[in-house]
């Protein structure tokens, strides 16, 4: 297979940088720009040496793949269509606004034979890539995800805007059903949950305490994993990871000395990256490393915290 045909729909913020990653790989060949914001779309194709186009149907027979970075509301219905196009799809997460829509996308990728990838971004963190060997049967996590209000992610509460992250990476590490869930939340800023904590309970015992914040002065993106062999921490946004292990002699009486580790990771280009796993899975057909099946997962359980917030 040749360099795969793509295009990026809806170039507000991010949007552009996808398309920027797509006009860089030598596996793509970005046809066009989507946006019935024309005149944001005409600026990213100039800068980019590519077309603009204002509708989906000019886009569709053009291409194979496509990026969708629109709203979270718009997600199910430019999927759709896509997919039923059978165009592989890289869908910006959370990956539909409700679970039925989620499972509807994911029966349309099947039915036909369609890449459907999860824009979880941080799945491809080079700090939580390094740990794919270290992790085994987590007992405690704890994340905290806090970031300044911005209103790019206004259009949905901090659980569908920042919690989801660290959701989905714990879901993934875990690797077992949810069984209860408790949940905090308040609004601060704006008319929605700003704020919010989640204490997530798995059928193997592990137990998730989640905290994520679109009210703070800075960032910070850290979680901390403890297991029967190691305490694993990891700093998303310094792209640093601790492991620390009981080792020989004892600080004191009964109490093992602690050896301990630390690595620091290359800044990388985690976009770059998700969107090369996802052009590598269409050309080799295999699996992406988000699933629709995952993104669905994290989208349920986010969405069950959501409703524990608003009956409270």
């Amino acid at each position: 297979m040749g360099s795969i045909k793509s295009a990026v729909i809806g170039v507000g913020y991010l949007g552009k940088f996808h398309a920027q990653k797509y006009a860089e790989l030598s596996q793509s060949e970005l046809i066009a720009v989507c946006d019935n914001n024309t005149k944001a779309a005409t600026t990213v194709a100039d800068d980019l040496g590519t077309h603009a186009v204002s509708k989906l149907s000019e886009l569709l027979p053009k291409v194979d793949a496509v990026s969708i970075v629109v709203p979270t509301q718009l997600h199910h219905e430019i999927a759709k269509q896509c997919l039923q196009a059978g165009k592989h799809v890289l869908l910006e997460k959370p990956m539909t606004t409700t679970l039925d829509e989620a499972k509807e996308l994911i029966s349309l990728a099947k039915e036909n034979n369609c890449v459907l990838q999860i824009g979880h971004l941080e799945r491809f963190n080079p700090a939580i890539l390094a740990l794919e060997n270290t992790l085994s049967e987590p007992l405690f996590i704890e994340s905290h995800r806090v970031a300044p209000f911005n209103p790019r992610g206004a259009d949905v509460n901090v659980i569908l805007d920042l919690m989801i992250h660290d959701i989905d990476i714990i879901l993934d590490i875990v690797d077992a059903d949810v069984v209860e869930i408790d949940a905090k939340g308040v609004a601060v800023l704006s008319k929605d949950t700003d704020i919010a904590n989640a204490r997530i309970q798995f059928s193997n015992g592990c137990v998730a305490n989640v905290t994520a914040s679109r009210a703070g002065m800075k960032s910070e993106r850290k979680m901390r994993i403890f297991q029967h062999d190691a305490y694993i921490s990891v700093d998303f946004q310094n792209k640093k990871v601790g492991i620390h292990r009981k080792g020989d002699g004892e600080q004191f009486p009964g109490v093992a000395n602690i050896d301990s580790q630390e690595h620091e990771f290359e800044q990388g280009d985690a976009l770059k990256a998700e969107i090369e796993s996802f052009l590598d899975c269409i050309t080799n057909n295999k699996q992406p490393k988000v699933s629709g099946e995952a993104g669905a997962r994290a989208l349920a359980t986010a969405i069950e915290i959501t409703k524990l917030l608003t009956s409270s």
